[in-house]
């Protein structure tokens, strides 16, 4: 089973159903809303992890990037939009 983790916004909307349909089952999301959401975890089944520039700050983005990178996650920084997602992807 693979998963995707989405850092940013309060809805997701029509997200979902483009991730589904891009073959990912389970979706983390994660608002970034709340100070004790900074130090987020990476699920073990994480495939792909998707920020919305447009909705976390610079010491979430920072630390999500540098625990990708260490457990060699892609990660996708990009708009929240349907359109913006589906062309990075």
């Amino acid at each position: 089973m693979s998963a995707v983790l989405v850092i940013g916004g309060d809805r997701l909307g029509n997200i979902t159903e483009l991730l589904h349909g891009r073959g990912y089952r389970q979706i983390y999301h994660v608002t970034g809303r709340k100070h004790s959401q900074y130090k987020v975890h990476i699920p073990v089944d994480t495939r792909l992890i998707v920020v919305f520039t447009d909705f976390v700050n610079h010491n979430l983005s920072w630390h999500v990037k540098h625990q990708a990178k260490a457990k060699n996650v892609p990660i996708l920084f990009c708009k929240r939009s349907c359109s913006s997602i589906g062309k990075r992807l």
